[in-house]
């Protein structure tokens, strides 16, 4: 029997590793330019599992075959070049084929993914986004997860697929989205936001910072974004603290770190966005908060 040495033996398990590795393992589904309209798995948190889960980060990567993917429980953030967007449980993100993106996924025990065909995403949204699902769509998906490879459907199987293809066509848009501003003064100050989402910085001192009137930045920011810059703000606070929630933190150290005076003030705001306290958001979607 054949030893390996401890250098051997150790995994790498950067992000761009893990990418490498998902993308090898997809290859076979994700990159298939004909073949069938699309292809359904389940996916969970278990090693050697075609569609692994659980805690990780993927690096910048892309599909030939356009990807919506739904969760189970936990809370997935994807970035983009046109900006980042959360999916909470029980809703699916679409990506179109050939979009850059990068995945962040915590505490996702299981969920299901569905690569759709260049050909087939013609009519769907040509940007990312987040949408919902009817019981319809799901049950569907699970039907087509079941289906044996290759894949190669029967008349049956394909009739299935269209049904599904015009649920996931229909299926309304969810505001969980943070798109970000093209201005190179406006993206700037955006990306200093990010970065450190507790300054409480006023309009006029941003803009002050980089270069430019009041004016011009609440314009930048309403024109590219379409919203105003301070429900900009807020969104981009609220998507941080959606991260951090859905990683275990608490939410007296999440207030904190956005900068918020007490804890009933973060709740207050998160319970004007989301109509429910963090603690019960999160618990009907499988997470502690």
């Amino acid at each position: 029997m054949r030893s390996s040495s401890p250098d051997a033996a150790r995994q790498d398990t950067s992000p761009e590793s893990e990418t490498a590795a998902l993308l090898a393992v997809f290859a076979d589904t994700s990159e298939q330019p004909d073949g069938p309209a699309l292809i359904a798995m389940r996916g969970a948190d278990k090693a050697g599992n075609e569609f692994r889960l659980g805690t990780r980060e993927l690096g910048w990567h892309r599909h030939l075959r356009g990807q919506l993917f739904c969760i189970d429980n936990g809370l997935v953030h994807v970035r983009t070049r046109h900006g980042s967007w959360l999916l909470p449980a029980q809703r699916a993100g679409w990506i179109p084929p050939g979009e850059m993106h990068r995945v962040t996924i915590s505490g996702v025990l299981s969920g299901w993914n569905v690569w759709i065909a260049p050909s087939a995403a013609q009519d769907l949204p040509s940007l990312p986004c987040v949408v919902g699902i009817s019981e319809v769509m799901r049950a569907l998906v699970g039907r087509a997860a079941s289906w044996p490879a290759p894949f190669e459907l029967d008349a049956a199987q394909q009739r299935i697929a269209a049904v599904l293809l015009d649920e996931i066509r229909q299926a309304p848009l969810e505001p969980l989205h943070l798109p970000l501003p093209s201005d190179r003064r406006a993206r700037r100050i955006s990306s200093a936001i990010l970065k450190h989402p507790e300054d409480h910085r006023s309009l006029v001192a941003w803009a002050t910072w980089a270069g430019l009137s009041p004016r011009t930045l609440s314009r930048l920011f309403l024109s590219e974004t379409g919203l105003s810059f301070a429900h900009w703000r807020q969104q981009a606070r609220l998507t941080h603290a959606l991260e951090r929630l859905a990683r275990g933190e608490a939410v007296a150290e999440v207030a904190e770190a956005l900068g918020y005076a007490t804890p009933s003030n973060f709740i207050a705001m998160f319970r004007r966005a989301f109509g429910d306290s963090p603690a019960h958001y999160f618990a009907s979607r499988g997470l502690g908060a």
